[in-house]
């Protein structure tokens, strides 16, 4: 019992089923990528070379290390055990087991909305 205490108890998934990003479309230039918060993880944005928004969890499907875009490979990196993801959220290269998790990406005027796929 006084474990309890001296446990935090464990986090639970995020709440969010989409968010309103705190930034414009036009401030992703092509090849690019952006860390974002969802609920109570971590995402990440790419505007890909042929300009498509994509989403995708940051959280690398091996151990859970913060991935972030590469311009110079134009591939989503894992730099914990240099992981790769493909822009398609595809595991190519690397430890991780899993696709990254793809959100929804809708563009409403100024403003970027993620959610949840169903």
């Amino acid at each position: 019992p006084a474990g309890r205490y001296l446990v935090p108890p464990p986090a639970g998934e995020s709440a969010a089923a989409s968010v309103t990003l705190p930034f414009p479309p036009e401030e992703i230039g092509a090849n690019t990528g952006r860390i974002f918060k969802f609920g109570n993880r971590a995402g990440i944005l790419v505007r890909t070379p042929a300009g498509e928004l994509k989403a995708f969890t940051a959280a690398c499907s091996h151990l859970g290390c913060i991935v972030q875009y590469r311009d110079d490979i134009s591939r989503i990196w894992c730099a914990c055990h240099n992981g790769h993801f493909d822009l398609n959220g595809r595991n190519v290269q690397g430890p991780p087991p899993r696709p990254l998790e793809e959100f929804v990406v809708n563009v409403r005027g100024d403003e970027i909305v993620v959610s949840k796929g169903a």
